[in-house]
């Protein structure tokens, strides 16, 4: 019996989380990766869209087998772009490795094309009501699809947003994860527009993490794409070493929203609830305030609420990346 294949468009600021991502929805039999959106916040959005062509080239996703890659929003909504994440993701945002991959036989859609905004409304009407947005950087292109075609909301089967802290520390700053902060305004948007939201925050991903053995295992393997990620890996796990969790391993955001929103890893707290994101200029910029008051009475989704906020799922889901990888 042939398996339901999920279409998927990715909105992404391709760093090495993202390259995890991207290779788990290649890899996974229920995902069919039809659109990719890129957007400033690891790197610029135009070198996301380079990483990710190169990435797609590797795990043989070009030609006729292509997937459409559209350079999006540069900058926030309000300000300017942050500059990236270098220390974490490296000066080309996977770890260095972009130079040792093969070139990308076609060139990224941009705003005298087609770009990312084009490319979700474009495919939101060939796959109206199945499409799945996955968002896994900063939601400022989304924020933007709002505006220029409000039906999106209409057409679209879920939004799964990596991003956000509910009852945990923030990352970019002591109460913001940070694909939030770097456009706390777009995110408001995205989580107060109808459609439902499934918001996978810091609360989850820092629970699943990939440590040096699981590394190694991915640079040894027979695929291509595998070992990529096993060597930009070593400089993820290098920061997480020295700066996040005092040993060698990293947290796995990025690919655990795309298994999440495949249905890949079985949640075991989720409740849908009511979500807000400050955008004040105060400290607590960026914070997603989660509404989880009603779950001491009754755990369970507030009626009328949009936005599903993963706070546990089920262990184990770095042997199902790793071997998803290992197939590609």
């Amino acid at each position: 019996m042939t398996e339901t294949l999920h279409p998927v468009y990715l909105d992404c600021d391709t760093g090495i989380d993202d390259a995890l991502a991207l290779g788990h929805l290649l890899a996974s039999p229920i995902a069919e990766l039809v659109g990719v959106g890129t957007v400033h916040g690891n790197i610029d959005a135009a070198g996301a869209a380079e990483n990710t062509l190169r990435l797609l080239n590797l795990a043989g996703r070009s030609g006729d087998n292509a997937v459409p890659v559209a350079v999006g929003a540069g900058k926030p909504l309000v300000g300017e772009f942050s500059g990236g994440a270098v220390a974490v993701h490296g000066d080309d945002g996977i770890g260095g490795v972009r130079a040792s991959l093969p070139e990308a036989d076609a060139a990224p859609d941009t705003e005298d094309t087609e770009d990312s905004v084009d490319l979700l409304v474009r495919l939101s009407h060939e796959y109206a009501g199945e499409l799945q947005i996955l968002a896994i950087g900063p939601l400022t292109n989304l924020a933007h699809a709002l505006v220029r075609d409000p039906t999106l909301v209409d057409r679209i089967a879920g939004v799964t947003v990596m991003g956000g802290a509910a009852l945990v520390p923030g990352n970019a700053r002591p109460a913001a994860e940070a694909n939030i902060w770097h456009d706390p305004e777009a995110a408001q948007a995205t989580v107060a527009a109808s459609w439902p939201v499934t918001l996978v925050p810091l609360d989850t991903t820092m629970e699943h993490t990939l440590d040096e053995t699981y590394r190694r295992r991915l640079a040894e393997a027979a695929s291509p794409y595998a070992r990529a990620c096993g060597e930009m890996l070593d400089v993820y796990l290098n920061f997480y070493e020295t700066v996040v969790l005092g040993r060698r391993a990293a947290a796995l955001h990025d690919p655990l929203a795309a298994a999440i929103m495949l249905g890949e890893v079985a949640l075991l707290d989720a409740p849908r609830v009511h979500v807000e994101v400050d955008c004040t200029d105060g400290p607590s910029r960026g914070s997603t305030v989660c509404d989880l008051r009603s779950q001491r009475k009754a755990p369970g989704d507030v009626p009328g609420a949009t936005v599903r906020v993963v706070l546990e799922t089920a262990p184990g889901y770095v042997d199902l990346l790793t071997e998803l990888l290992e197939s590609l």
